[in-house]
């Protein structure tokens, strides 16, 4: 398997940046997306600072070996301007476009929900269109589908752990954002899992054998 390089779509949000940490940790290869105008976010790290429209994505995505997409929004965001068309599923498009024309690009990564093999309502239906777009690419794909996030900022979901756990409900367990990074970060420099969307025992599986550190 090739060295690995890592094109880490989404590399501002609360994933993305338990992502990066940590794969400064493990000194992975890793070139973080942004806006031109979110560059300075990133400090002195390598980034690409480019509009995912733009057709020189095919450019900054060469010599990397794998694409992570983690790009997502929510209803509070519409008010900006973002929609589910435009980040879940545009975004997605993009990225799997470049990354066939681009020719180094042998794996996608793809952070999905949990729910989103059998969608009700708007949010599940983009992103089983973004899985779609992952899984008819003809590249080597992962797909991540957890439940929420125990720890994001804003959010609380006191009890929710102990009551999946108490019913056996895997599938909904809350997650840490760093446990859910250091998975993502596993899958992507080992190449596999490949052809799974993992949720509920096969994700916990994958968490439990990503190293944290």
């Amino acid at each position: 398997m090739s060295k690995r390089r890592l094109f880490v779509a989404g590399a501002t949000g609360a994933v993305g940046h338990s992502l990066l940490e940590l794969a400064t940790k493990r000194q992975v290869d890793v070139l973080a997306h942004v806006r031109p105008r979110s560059a300075s976010k990133l400090g002195d790290r390598p980034v690409a600072a480019i509009e995912l429209t733009d057709p020189k994505l095919v450019d900054a995505l060469r010599g990397c070996t794998t694409v992570v997409q983690l790009i997502g929004t929510m209803k509070k965001r519409f008010a900006a301007g973002d929609t589910y068309e435009t980040s879940d599923i545009g975004t997605t498009r993009s990225l799997v476009d470049a990354a066939k024309a681009c020719g180094t690009v042998d794996h996608l990564v793809l952070l999905s929900s949990v729910g989103a093999g059998s969608p009700r309502g708007a949010y599940l239906k983009a992103k089983a269109e973004a899985e779609r777009l992952v899984t008819s690419s003809g590249i080597p794909y992962t797909i991540f589908r957890p439940s929420a996030f125990e720890d994001r900022e804003g959010v609380s979901l006191f009890g929710m752990g102990a009551l999946t756990k108490l019913f056996g409900l895997k599938k909904y367990q809350p997650i840490k954002l760093a446990e859910l990074a250091a998975a993502i970060l596993f899958a992507a420099t080992e190449r596999a899992p490949l052809g799974v969307a993992l949720e509920g025992g096969p994700l916990w599986d994958l968490v439990a054998k990503a190293p944290r550190g």
